[in-house]
């Protein structure tokens, strides 16, 4: 197995960017990893790295070497994690990419149930916009994905997808909170903090103020949606998020969701999948099936 540890070697210089950093990250010294880097490029024949004078770089072979690494490290992972399951202890490492909105609620809750079960099951959840968790999932830097209104699903196998309501935010003292349900154009009489254009609930506003000849101006945008949820406790701004973002403490917080109604602004789209082709380690299957259930629900 000796081969699995330079392949982690070389994957964690391709992310520290140097071998000096990588070297500290390992608790080893930068000239040894640096030694085992030059015999794997022995071995192959040709250089994996461009020596800058403050780093590394991937050659294109390096790229290419750097894709079967991870197809090694995953398949690894995905047998260790079958063995590890035939005792009954499931084990594993499970890593998701996920839309901004799945990272307050939804997320945190599935992860402690199935922990409940399966302790010895660890995570790591990577906040990315719709192109980013598709390039995660083509690339094996992810297991599964939670993207919202994805751009182009290459190489993505659905596993659920699920209608998302937007809902707009706002501070119970707005002269909106009181509505049971809202249309965009009455949010456009207000002061908008909106998500910016990478965003799936963006691209669901704009179409629809495009449609309708409206002029979307945000007075203020952002990528954090938590930087734009605290915005709108002051009661002059408004913002949007989906139903399965919605925070648990807007009350406690004297904010209020008020739902656009779906005839105005449609349902978004919420798709979970995974890569196509690809057999998931059991951990990562079994936790997949368990946010099926849960959407389908």
């Amino acid at each position: 197995m000796r081969h699995l540890q330079d392949y982690l070697f070389f994957k964690t210089i391709v992310e520290a960017g140097s071998i000096r950093k990588a070297a500290e990250s390992l608790t080893i010294t930068s000239t040894a990893l640096n030694r085992r880097i030059l015999a794997i490029e022995e071995d192959i024949g040709v250089e994996l790295f461009e020596r800058l004078p403050k780093g590394v770089r991937l050659s294109s072979a390096g790229e290419i070497f750097l894709h079967h690494v991870r197809e090694q490290l995953t398949d690894i992972e995905r047998v260790k994690s079958q063995i590890a399951d035939l005792s009954g202890e499931r084990r594993g490492h499970v890593r998701i990419a996920c839309s901004q909105a799945l990272l307050t609620a939804f997320l945190p809750a599935q992860i402690s149930i199935y922990r409940e079960k399966h302790p010895g099951v660890t995570f790591s959840v990577q906040k990315k916009d719709r192109k980013e968790a598709e390039e995660s999932l083509r690339n094996l830097s992810s297991d599964i994905a939670l993207v919202f209104e994805p751009e182009s699903l290459a190489d993505f196998q659905i596993l659920s997808v699920s209608k998302q309501q937007t809902y707009a935010i706002m501070s119970t003292e707005h002269p909106l909170a009181g509505r049971p349900q809202l249309k965009l154009s009455d949010c456009l009489q207000y002061t908008l903090a909106l998500p910016s254009s990478d965003y799936g609930i963006r691209r669901i506003l704009n179409s629809k103020a495009n449609r309708s000849a409206q002029s979307l101006s945000p007075a203020i945008e952002s990528d954090s949606f938590e930087f734009l949820r605290y915005l709108a406790l002051h009661k002059q701004y408004i913002t949007f998020q989906i139903s399965i973002g919605l925070p648990e403490d807007l009350s406690q917080l004297n904010m209020t969701a008020v739902p656009l109604n779906t005839k105005d602004v449609p349902y978004g789209m919420l798709y979970l999948g995974q890569r196509s082709g690809r057999t998931l380690p059991v951990a990562a299957a079994k936790f997949a099936q368990q946010l099926v259930n849960e959407l389908q629900e």
